[in-house]
C-alpha cells in the first residue's frame, strides 16, 4: 500500500510554538478532476497495462543499444529515496512491510554462519538494551530536575549559609537547634530579610522578603522563556499533543532533537520554580521521548525505520509518567490510553521494562530524601464508607465542570494568542503572568509553596506530631499513641487554613487557564490535582465536622460512632485530585492506578473510579475533547482520533478531490512524459505525490509516485548517468519499447513506483472510508470507478470532512 502525504509548502509553515501554524494550498488542489460528466466506459483504444504486454522482441527493452540506454540505475537504493519531508505523516504500511522484510533477511542469513547467527542475536536484543538506556537517561534526568527544581524554589525565600546549594530541608536537616512549633527555622537557614536588613520581623522584612520572592520569579521566568525563544521553539508547552500527533505517524523534524532536550530541561527546572502554576509531569513525558529519539539513532533497525521508532516512543512516553509520579504501571497504561496510537503487544512489555528502569534508577537518586519517588506520596489505613460514596461523586461532578470550564476557556485564551498581537510577544506575557502570579501568592503561604508541597501538604492524613495549621484541632483526649487519631473538633487554625485554601482554589483556577500554554515548559497535572486537592480538602474537613457535632444523624449513626475515626480529610483531597485530573484530560483506567500507586492503598480503588468516571461523563456532557486533543485541533495537527465514531452517510465521492466543476487532475502517465515535463510539474505544484496512469485519455490507474523520491531519483540520474536529458522519456513501466537510433536514453523509474496503491470506489461509505484510514494509518487512497482513476482523499480531506460534519471550521485542519 502507499499512502500520500498533502502538499504542504514548507514556507507557509513557521516553525516553533512562537508562531502560529499557516495553512498551505497544495492539498486543497492536489486532485483535480474536470466538472464534465464523468464517462467511465472503457475506450477502446486504451494501451495495454504493463502486464497485459505479451511476449514479445519489441516490449523487451530491445532495439539497437537498448541495453545500455536504459537507465535503471535503481538496482542499488539511493540514499533519501523513501524519507520523509518534515511536517508529514509516514507510510505506516510500508514501514512495517520494510521491518518485517529486514527481520526476514536477518533470519535467513543466521542459518549460513555464526556471525550471522551472533548479528540476529544481537538485533533482537538490541530493543530491551535501548530500553534500559531509556529507562536509565530518563530516570536521571528526572532526579536532576526534581533536585534543582526544589533547591531553586527554595531561593526565592532564602539560602542556606552553611552550603548554597543546600535547600531549606536538607539546611535544617542535623540542625538541633529546629523547635517542633517552628521546624522551618534554623540557624544555618537565612531569610533574604535576614541577609539584607539583619532582622526578619517587621513590615520593613515582610516587604523586603515579598521583593525578593516576586524578583526571584521574574528572573527564572524570564529566563526560561529566553531559553526557549532563542535557542528551541519546540520547548514550550506540555509537549503532549505532538507527541500524540507524532506517534500517530506525523514527522515535526527537531521536535524530539537534542537541543529540545537539553533546553527543556534547564527551562522546566526555571518555570517549575519561578512559582508559575504548572507542573513538570506532561514535560517530563516529552523529555523521555526525547531521550527515546536520540537513543534510536544508535541502533540501525530504530534509526531507519519510523514506525519502529514511534514503537520506542511509546515505551520512553510510559517511562515519562513513570518517572514523574513513581508510578511504573500507571505511565504504560498512560501510554496505551492517552498517547500511543499503533501499541502492539511486545511495545507493551518494553514499556513496562522501560518504566522499570526509570523508577529504579530515580528511587536510586532519591531526590526528596524519603524513599520515595514523588514528593506527595501518603498511606491511609482508614477504611471508607458507603455513605461517602456521595460527597465523592460530588467531587466527580465538581472535577467535570471544572475540567470543561477549563479547557473552553483556555483554548479561546490560546486561539486569542494565535489571532491577535498578544502572540507576538511571549516573553512579556509570561512576564506579566509570572508577576501577577507572585503578588498573589506571598501572602497566602498555600499558595507560596510549590504546588507539589501543597498537594502533599492537602493530601496528609493528620497525626498527633503535625503541626500545620490543618492538623490545628482540639484536643480532648489523652493519649500518646501514634495510630488512628478519632474525630475533633477544629480549632483556630483550621479554620484560618479553610479561608486561605478557598482563596487559594480561586487564585489557582483563574492563573492556570492563563498559564497553560505560555511559551515556557508548561504540565497541566500537578495545577489540576492542586485544584481539586483543595476543593476535595475542604469538603472533607466539612464532612469531618458534621460527623462529629451531627455523629447522631440518621446518615452517620449507623457507622461513625462518637469519638471514632469516621473521616480522612486527606483522602478526599485525594480523590478531588483525581476527579479533577480526570474532568481536564479524560483519563480513566491510568488515572486511577497512577493515584493509588501514589496512595500505596488499594482500598481506595473504588471512591477513585467513582469519582474518576463521575468527572469524564460530566465533563463529556459538556465537551468531547479532552485538553490535548483540543490543543491538537487548535494547532491543526493531521491526528484521526480512534475513539470518535462516524455516524455520517456521506459516499467516498462526496469528499475525494477533485470536485465537479473543478481543474483537471495533475497526473504522470507511464511512458509519455519527457523528463523536462516531470520537472515541470514538480515545479509548478508543491504536492507531495502523484497517480500514475496509462495515459491521460485512458485515466486507468498503474500506480502512485512520492514526489521527494522523483526529485531524488531525478537528480541522481543526472548526476551518475550520463545522457539523461531534459527531452529523456521516463518510464514507469517493466518494460520499455523499441527506440530509434541517436535519441536519449531513457529513464526507468518503476522501482520508486508503488504499484499497489490503496484504492476505494467512488460508492465507498465513508464511514468505511475512516475507518480505513485509522486502523491502517492511511495518508490517502485513490478513488476510482471500474478502474479508472476519478481522484483521491487525503487524510486532511477525511480530518476536514469530519470537521464539517461537527459543525466545526474545516480550514482548522493545516496539515495532511
Amino acid at each position: 500500500f502507499s499512502f500520500y502525504t498533502g502538499a504542504m509548502d514548507s514556507r507557509g509553515f513557521q516553525q516553533g510554538c512562537f508562531n502560529s501554524f499557516q495553512s498551505s494550498s497544495s492539498d486543497e488542489d492536489l486532485v483535480d478532476i474536470p466538472g464534465t460528466a464523468m464517462n467511465f466506459s472503457l475506450r477502446d483504444d486504451v494501451p495495454p497495462l504493463d502486464g497485459e504486454i505479451e511476449e514479445d522482441k519489441s516490449y523487451n527493452g530491445g532495439g539497437i543499444g537498448s541495453s545500455t540506454r536504459m537507465m535503471d540505475f535503481l538496482e542499488e537504493p539511493i540514499p533519501g529515496v523513501g524519507t520523509y519531508d518534515d511536517f508529514n505523516t509516514i507510510d505506516w504500511v510500508r514501514e512495517k512491510s520494510r521491518d518485517r522484510d529486514r527481520h526476514r533477511e536477518i533470519t535467513n542469513k543466521s542459518k549460513e554462519s555464526t556471525w550471522a547467527l551472533i548479528h540476529s542475536v544481537s538485533d533482537a536484543f538490541s530493543g530491551w538494551l535501548l530500553m534500559l538506556l531509556i529507562g536509565l537517561l530518563s530516570g536521571s534526568l528526572a532526579g536532576l530536575i526534581d533536585i534543582s527544581a526544589h533547591w531553586m524554589t527554595d531561593l526565592k525565600e532564602g539560602i542556606c549559609t552553611e552550603g548554597l546549594w543546600f535547600n531549606h530541608e536538607h539546611c535544617c536537616w542535623d540542625s538541633d537547634q529546629v523547635t517542633f512549633e517552628n521546624k522551618d527555622k534554623c540557624p544555618k537557614w537565612n531569610s533574604w530579610s535576614q541577609l539584607l536588613i539583619s532582622t526578619e520581623e517587621g513590615a520593613f522584612a515582610y516587604i523586603v522578603n515579598y521583593f525578593m520572592y516576586v524578583l526571584w520569579a521574574l528572573l527564572f521566568a524570564f529566563l526560561a522563556v529566553s531559553l526557549v525563544k532563542v535557542f528551541a521553539p519546540y520547548a514550550c508547552g506540555s509537549g503532549i499533543p505532538e507527541i500524540k500527533t507524532i506517534l500517530s505517524g506525523f514527522i515535526i523534524r527537531g521536535y524530539l532533537g537534542k537541543w529540545t532536550l537539553i533546553i527543556k530541561t534547564i527551562t522546566l527546572v526555571l518555570a517549575v520554580s519561578s512559582g508559575l502554576s504548572l507542573g513538570k509531569e506532561g514535560p517530563l513525558v516529552h523529555v523521555a521521548c526525547c531521550c527515546g529519539n536520540i537513543l534510536c539513532h544508535c541502533f540501525n533497525k530504530y534509526r531507519k525505520n519510523e514506525a519502529k521508532r514511534r514503537e520506542v516512543l511509546s515505551a520512553a512516553a510510559a517511562a515519562g509518567v513513570s518517572v514523574a509520579f513513581g508510578a511504573p504501571i500507571g505511565g504504560v497504561l498512560f501510554s496505551l490510553e492517552e498517547v500511543s496510537y499503533y501499541f502492539p503487544l511486545k511495545t507493551l512489555w518494553r514499556s513496562f521494562f522501560a518504566a522499570l528502569v526509570a523508577a529504579f534508577t530515580l528511587r536510586s537518586i532519591n531526590p526528596f530524601g524519603n524513599s520515595r519517588l514523588v514528593l506527595f506520596y501518603v498511606e491511609f489505613h482508614t477504611p471508607w464508607h458507603l455513605f461517602e460514596l456521595v460527597p465523592f461523586i460530588l467531587l466527580g461532578i465538581f472535577g467535570g465542570l471544572w475540567g470543561a470550564l477549563f479547557i473552553r476557556t483556555n483554548i479561546a485564551w490560546c486561539r486569542k494568542r494565535k489571532t491577535t498581537q498578544l502572540g507576538k510577544y511571549p516573553v512579556i506575557e509570561v512576564l506579566v503572568v509570572t508577576a501577577i502570579t507572585a503578588i498573589l501568592a506571598f501572602p497566602n503561604e498555600y499558595t507560596r509553596m510549590s504546588t507539589s508541597e501543597l498537594i502533599s501538604e492537602l493530601f496528609n492524613d493528620c497525626g498527633l506530631l503535625d503541626s500545620s495549621k490543618l492538623c490545628d484541632y482540639e484536643n480532648h483526649f489523652n493519649s500518646s499513641k501514634g495510630g488512628d487519631l478519632p474525630d475533633r473538633p477544629a480549632g483556630a487554625g483550621v479554620y484560618s487554613a479553610m479561608w486561605q485554601l478557598a482563596l487559594a482554589l480561586i487564585m489557582k483556577i483563574v492563573i492556570t487557564i492563563f498559564t497553560f500554554g505560555m511559551k515556557v515548559p508548561s504540565g497541566l497535572f500537578i495545577p489540576s490535582m492542586a485544584v481539586g486537592a483543595i476543593a476535595g480538602r475542604l469538603l472533607g474537613v466539612g464532612m469531618e465536622q458534621m460527623a462529629y457535632y451531627h455523629h447522631d444523624w440518621a446518615i452517620f449513626s449507623s457507622w461513625c460512632s462518637q469519638g471514632a475515626d469516621c473521616i480522612t480529610p486527606g483522602l478526599y483531597a485525594m480523590v478531588g485530585a483525581a476527579a479533577c485530573l480526570g474532568g481536564v484530560t479524560r483519563m480513566t483506567v491510568s488515572l486511577v492506578v497512577i493515584m493509588f500507586e501514589l496512595t500505596g492503598g488499594l482500598e481506595y480503588i473504588v471512591p477513585l473510579m467513582a469519582a474518576a468516571m463521575t468527572s469524564k461523563w460530566v465533563a463529556d456532557a459538556l465537551g468531547r475533547e479532552g485538553i490535548y486533543d483540543a490543543h491538537i485541533r487548535l494547532n491543526g495537527y493531521p491526528f484521526l482520533e480512534a475513539k470518535e465514531e462516524f455516524a455520517h452517510k456521506t459516499l467516498a465521492m462526496d469528499v475525494m478531490k477533485p470536485r465537479r466543476n473543478d481543474p483537471l487532475l495533475t497526473v504522470l502517465t507511464q511512458d509519455s512524459m519527457t523528463v523536462e515535463d516531470v520537472e515541470t510539474v514538480i515545479s509548478e505544484t508543491t504536492y507531495s505525490g502523484f497517480p500514475v496512469v496509462v495515459s491521460r485519455e485512458s485515466q486507468r490507474l498503474v500506480g502512485f509516485v512520492l514526489r521527494r523520491d522523483l526529485i531524488i531519483s531525478i537528480e541522481n540520474a543526472r548526476k551518475k548517468q550520463d545522457g539523461v536529458v531534459s527531452t529523456s522519456i521516463i518510464y514507469f513501466t517493466e518494460h520499455s519499447p523499441p527506440m530509434p537510433p541517436y535519441t536519449p536514453p531513457t529513464l526507468k523509474l518503476r522501482n520508486i513506483l508503488d504499484l499497489s496503491p490503496f484504492t476505494v470506489t467512488d460508492l465507498t461509505p465513508m464511514e468505511i472510508v475512516v475507518d480505513i484510514f485509522r486502523k491502517l494509518g492511511l495518508r490517502q487512497c485513490l478513488v476510482t470507478h471500474n478502474g479508472r482513476l476519478l481522484g483521491i482523499i487525503t487524510k486532511k480531506d477525511v480530518l476536514k470532512h469530519i470537521a464539517q460534519m461537527a459543525n466545526q471550521d474545516p480550514d482548522s485542519i493545516l496539515f495532511n
